[in-house]
């Protein structure tokens, strides 16, 4: 990815950042709401560090927070739900902000962009959070029940379609299917980093494995 282009997109990460932080003109009752969000997270996050996702419950969560179950349903519909949410309220990457590639190498370069952003913010909520959520009793990540998917596999996809559109690259296979294999090699990467506690090479793994799947797909 040309310099250029590499500084357009960290703005772009800096712009959404900067739009995330709680405004003036949030009310005194957002403000509330997002600070009663934050105490649930990190109750659930200090359990999950401490027992493991078994004794993550919706009561011990909010025995922890110090909140009533009243609060948690009103700002989440199950504990899988909550998970997801700071998932996928990570700083997110406006899709408008990717310019158009120059060539299909540029536009393998920025996906690959996109998902080491993605290993920062993993790094950020610690081998413990990403173990316990990336587990298959979380059904918030079957994509079957999902009513949307995380953001690095919208940003990925759009990204992809705009490419696709304008004739910079063309698919050995269907969009659908190449973000479906995507974000399974996403999960596994996640899944080594934390099967080696830590220890395995995040970004160098992840980097490896999307630059070989992409070179065969476009």
């Amino acid at each position: 990815m040309c310099r250029h282009k590499q500084r357009h997109f960290k703005e772009g990460i800096k712009t959404m950042k900067h739009q995330e932080q709680p405004s003036k003109d949030l009310s005194k009752q957002q403000l509330k709401s997002m600070e009663t969000k934050a105490r649930i997270f990190n109750a659930a996050k200090r359990i999950l560090k401490k027992s493991g996702y078994e004794q993550l419950s919706i009561k011990n969560i909010c025995e922890e927070a110090g909140v009533s179950n009243g609060s948690f349903y009103h700002h989440f519909k199950t504990k899988d739900d909550l998970l997801s949410y700071y998932i996928e309220e990570q700083p997110s990457i406006n899709p408008d902000l990717l310019d158009l590639p120059s060539s299909k190498e540029e536009a393998r370069e920025t996906i690959v962009y996109v998902y080491l952003n993605y290993v920062r913010y993993c790094r950020e909520l610690g081998v413990e959070f990403m173990a316990n959520y990336y587990t298959p009793k979380n059904q918030s990540l079957n994509p079957l029940i999902r009513t949307e998917r995380p953001y690095p596999i919208i940003t990925v996809h759009n990204y992809l379609q705009k490419c696709i559109d304008a004739g910079i690259i063309t698919l050995s296979d269907s969009l659908e299917h190449i973000t479906t294999d995507i974000r399974m090699i996403v999960i596994g990467n996640v899944f080594e980093w934390c099967l080696k506690n830590g220890d395995a090479d995040f970004e160098g793994n992840m980097r490896r494995c999307l630059e070989n799947y992409l070179n065969g797909v476009f």
